[in-house]
């Protein structure tokens, strides 16, 4: 799906005339408007074991996706590296746990989390959020029986993602991904 650049909102339109990217605000006004398009949610196939996804073209030179979420899947904890971003659910629920805490950008395998941290948002269709560099957040679909699905936009296009594992207040990076590992 492109979106028209007359369809992007004034700040936008504005931001890519002096040379700089999308905002937060405009990643999240382009997963509303791309979550609204029934005909387009309805055209994603949906597997029973694992999510699915179709990348799209993004506002301002951005990175977007619509991923199908089977029930009990997640993304397991990551960040998307010097990437802002914003995602909304277009129909079931997502879960999101998030740390408050700005991590370390490199030099480090494992960290000890400080207590009062951890955040917890669920999201219900037709909601969303937006965040900044470096956010590190797992995503779920925690239901039993039903799929979700939902639209992403990261700008900069994503440069990597780092992957971490999680035991109590101790986090450990396991991987960075680079683009090729998911084109």
């Amino acid at each position: 799906m492109s979106v028209p650049s007359s369809s992007l909102s004034p700040s936008a339109s504005a931001s890519r005339a002096v040379g700089a990217g999308p905002t937060q605000a405009d990643l999240l006004d382009y997963v509303r408007r791309t979550a609204s398009d029934a005909e387009l949610i309805a055209s994603l196939p949906l597997d029973p074991e694992g999510r699915t996804w179709v990348r799209l073209k993004g506002p301002g030179g951005s990175e977007a996706w619509l991923i199908g979420w089977p029930p009990r899947s997640g993304t397991g904890w990551h960040d998307h590296a010097d990437s802002v971003g914003a995602f909304l659910t277009a129909s079931g629920d997502l879960t999101e746990h998030s740390l408050t805490a700005r991590l370390p950008t490199d030099g480090w395998k494992t960290l000890e989390l400080t207590e009062g941290v951890d955040r917890v948002r669920r999201l219900a269709a037709g909601q969303g959020r937006a965040f900044g560099r470096h956010h590190v957040h797992e995503v779920l679909n925690e239901s039993h029986e039903r799929h979700a699905i939902s639209v992403h936009a990261y700008y900069p296009p994503l440069p990597r993602i780092r992957r971490y594992s999680r035991t109590g207040q101790v986090l450990r990076l396991e991987q960075v991904e680079r683009p090729e590992d998911w084109q």
